[in-house]
């Protein structure tokens, strides 16, 4: 057997982190581990660390590396830990790690990500939103400092398999007219309008088909997930928004599709589990078994296609628009976003009112060019001042302004 791949995971206890170390153990002697890290769920990094025997464990706080500490020493672990973001970006750019799995969901994990990306490092890519908000400089240090990037959102990473394995930026050198999205739709696609103003937390966070963290299951129920991943695909395969459609697949068996200009469509299938597009990123250019179900076509019967609703998803037109303004219009949009999920989530704004919310900072802060990372910052607290604003002046949905989307 090769020499063992290094590995850090950024974001070990959410549900990418939890897959990749369920694909990792399935390949004793392939992975090595060396770091992992969590914000808030010490007790299950406390058990990742007893499991992987990491050389350092990254806790988001002094109180949660205490606790990690005490834990470790009560079980006779030796895992060094660390604490905040410095720790972040320090483990991912470590002298022997080649690979880095990036999974802090949210703006969150932008340096850390960044950091892998500088180091040069081959980075498996779950956080969209470092694409999302930094595109230009996140993908000019990808080319300057030589970083392989690869996705594991299902859906990106199923275009990387349906695309030629020579491909390098340009689709209409290898004949593609354009990529193609698949949006399950969330739990809401087939819900009464009239209904969504009373939509819980709870019922926003039980999607259909995948589990999820919480943020990301209230973004794949506005569809904004999807906008944020047409965003990413634009950076990722240097695709015009006019490249880039979405359907709405309620089966969530295609994940993506690729169109080619003589018609042909291929496309990427398989059961709905994370660990089939991390597995395929683990092991590339190999192939290397997941742990997953295998598709059975005939019972599966039947697979269903449909147009987004805008008026029913505005998050998606919104996360359109801010690809079309380009500069940090993405940032904007991500971090009011992000604002209004944390407000729904925390009972301060209806599910209804999350759009209206962002368009509102999309409106308001304006879009300057982005040529460094501290760029993207500013524009991400300047749309949360704007936002909270908003949230303060408009009580939970009271406000009774109109969303000007258009099919």
């Amino acid at each position: 057997m090769s020499k063992p791949r290094n590995i850090v995971i950024l974001g070990a206890t959410g549900s990418i982190g939890v897959n990749a170390l369920d694909v990792v153990a399935r390949h004793p002697g392939r992975f090595e581990v060396v770091a992992l890290t969590a914000h808030r769920q010490i007790d299950a990094l406390l058990q990742q660390c007893l499991k992987f025997h990491p050389r350092f464990a990254v806790a988001g706080s002094a109180a949660g590396a205490e606790q990690l500490q005490a834990g470790l020493r009560a079980a006779g672990g030796t895992t060094e830990v660390l604490c905040g973001e410095p720790a972040l970006e320090q483990v991912a750019a470590l002298p022997p790690v080649d690979t880095v799995i990036a999974a802090i969901v949210g703006i969150a994990g932008l340096r850390a990500t960044f950091a892998a990306v500088q180091a040069g490092k081959r980075v498996l890519l779950a956080n969209k939103e470092a694409l999302v908000t930094a595109g230009p400089v996140f993908m000019g240090a990808v080319r300057g400092r030589g970083a392989t990037l690869i996705p594991i959102d299902s859906e990106h990473n199923a275009v990387f398999q349906a695309l030629p394995r020579d491909f390098s930026g340009d689709l209409a050198a290898v004949g593609v007219r354009r990529i193609v999205l698949t949006a399950s739709g969330g739990p809401f696609r087939d819900t009464p309008l009239e209904r969504l103003p009373q939509v819980t937390p709870a019922e926003a966070c039980a999607h259909p088909n995948w589990v999820m963290g919480r943020k990301i299951s209230v973004d794949s129920a506005t569809m904004m997930n999807k906008g944020l991943e047409v965003i990413e695909a634009s950076w990722l395969f240097n695709a015009a928004d006019g490249q880039i459609k979405v359907v709405i697949h309620p089966e969530s068996v295609i994940h993506s599709l690729v169109e080619y200009i003589d018609g042909s469509l291929l496309a990427q299938l398989g059961n709905p589990d994370m660990r089939t597009p991390i597995a395929f990123a683990l092991g590339y250019p190999e192939r290397i078994e997941a742990g997953v179900d295998f598709l059975d076509l005939a019972r599966v019967s039947r697979l269903n296609f449909s147009e987004p609703d805008y008026a029913r998803f505005p998050c998606l037109w919104l996360a359109r628009e801010a690809l079309r303004a380009g500069g940090s219009a993405p940032a904007v949009l991500n971090a009011a976003n992000e604002t209004a999920v944390a407000a729904f989530l925390g009972s301060r704004l209806r599910f209804d009112r999350i759009p209206a919310l962002i368009e509102h900072a999309l409106g308001e802060v304006p879009v300057v060019p982005l040529r460094v990372l501290e760029d993207v910052f500013n524009a991400d607290r300047r749309a949360r001042v704007c936002a909270e604003a908003w949230l303060a002046r408009h009580a939970a949905g009271e406000n009774q302004h109109s969303l000007r989307v258009s099919a």
